[in-house]
């Protein structure tokens, strides 16, 4: 049986394909950990042996990747003055890849593909941890908080999270009818449940805020492309002056009350701080990508035996930004932010210039999932994770070339109606 390329590389028509690798994808990031290499292996094996198919389609002009790359690659030559070369040497290597496969993902999936395929790969794994997960307790505020099958809540509600965006943008977005409504109601629900049972005030907070932002931009973009840029100017000041406002008038420590947190963030001022005393170390190039987490090195040591992480593994700064500093420097905290930051307002500047763009519509509200995050959890830095597979996927969709600007429905309507009156035209 013959098997034809458009099924496995063409966007839109390789739906089966692509919905299956992208579920199996979740899952290999969600539980990589509890299933070894071997899972790992599956994840290649499902994107990496799609450019013998068609090289030319899968991988496209490399060149107009380096800014998506950079960080990667920096990442990798840090071996060269890292703290503990073996472990940044096998990390980096396996950081790199996992972008490249990510890149191939963006130029064979379509965005309906990606909403599926996360539906169905967030499913999956918000079933496993419902059916086999557990509580564990939190020595520092002394609650119990359901865990799932992952090591940390914020994971768990980092998957609930994404179910409840894909699950709402499924239907309102994609205008998904019949077997994907079904879906999109199901996995709602399991994400709904999750996020309440993992007791993650982050995940709760961000989840409900990419909601309001992704509903503001709809409102915005029902505007011409004149008035949408002022209106979003307007809103980005009321929106900076209403946090301003709201830090200092008490907001935030009301909101963090309902949660039963403080304004230390359980903690993660003080990480912060220890964070940035170490970034001083080596505030250029850092002390190599992956290299400050390292057991037997004393600074770590001391940190996990401060937050009573028996493992001695799996801990961060809760903070993209000072991690990042940390281990790459202000050199890679660059090139990292140009990522995240390119891709964000890449998808936004396509808003407001293009009428329904529903592409960008989705993929700015995984990047804003991102970017908030970045202040407090760490999702963009560590290979194998949901969270940098799908930023380097959205930011490998503004390197695609627009075409000329999609016509609104208006307009379009207009052009029928034209049509039918004078048949000798053709639109």
């Amino acid at each position: 049986m013959r098997i034809s390329k458009a099924s496995l590389v063409s966007p839109g028509a390789n739906q089966a394909y692509g919905t299956f690798a992208l579920a199996i994808s979740f899952f290999v990031f969600a539980y990589s950990s509890r299933f070894g290499q071997a899972s790992i292996l599956v994840y290649y094996a499902l994107w990496l042996p799609l450019v013998l198919v068609d090289y030319r389609s899968v991988l496209g002009n490399y060149g107009r990747y380096i800014w998506i790359l950079a960080f990667a690659v920096f990442a990798c030559l840090s071996v060269f003055w890292s703290a503990a070369p073996g472990m940044t040497a096998r990390t980096g290597v396996q950081y790199l890849s996992h972008v490249v496969c990510a890149l191939i993902a963006m130029r064979t999936i379509d965005i309906r593909t990606l909403v599926r395929g996360a539906l169905a790969g967030v499913g999956i794994v918000l079933t496993y941890s419902l059916l086999f997960g557990v509580y564990h307790l939190d020595p520092l505020d002394g609650t119990f908080s359901f865990v799932g099958a992952f090591s940390s809540k914020n994971q768990l509600g980092f998957y609930a999270s994404l179910g409840i965006y894909f699950a709402f943008i499924a239907p309102v977005a994609l205008r998904e009818r019949g077997l994907w409504l079904a879906a999109a109601g199901a996995v709602g629900l399991i994400s709904a449940y999750s996020l309440l049972a993992s007791q993650s005030a982050t995940s709760v907070l961000t989840a409900v805020a990419i909601v309001g932002c992704w509903l503001g931009m709809r409102a915005v973009g029902m505007l011409s492309p004149g008035h949408r840029k002022g209106l979003f100017l307007g809103a980005v000041v009321v929106g900076g002056i209403t946090a301003v406002a709201a830090t200092y008038g008490g907001g935030v420590d009301l909101v963090l009350g309902l949660f039963g947190k403080d304004s230390t963030l359980t903690g993660r001022t003080y990480l912060w701080q220890q964070g940035i005393q170490a970034a001083l170390s080596s505030p250029v190039v850092g002390v190599g990508y992956q290299a400050y987490w390292v057991q037997g090195f004393s600074e770590p040591e001391r940190l996990w035996e401060e937050f009573f992480i028996a493992t001695r593994s799996g801990f961060h700064f809760h903070n993209t930004f000072i991690e990042a500093m940390v281990e790459t420097g202000a050199i890679g905290l660059g090139l990292l932010c140009t990522v995240l930051l390119v891709t964000v307002f890449g998808h936004i500047k396509r808003l407001l210039a293009y009428d329904h763009h529903i592409e960008s519509s989705v993929l700015f509200g995984v990047a804003m999932l991102l970017f908030v995050r970045a202040f407090v959890e760490i999702d963009i830095m560590n290979p194998y994770h949901v969270g940098s597979f799908l930023l380097y996927f959205a930011a490998g969709k503004l390197t695609i070339r627009q075409g000329r600007r999609i016509v609104s429905e208006r307009r379009l309507a207009e052009a029928r109606v034209l049509a039918s009156h004078h048949p000798q035209l053709r639109f």
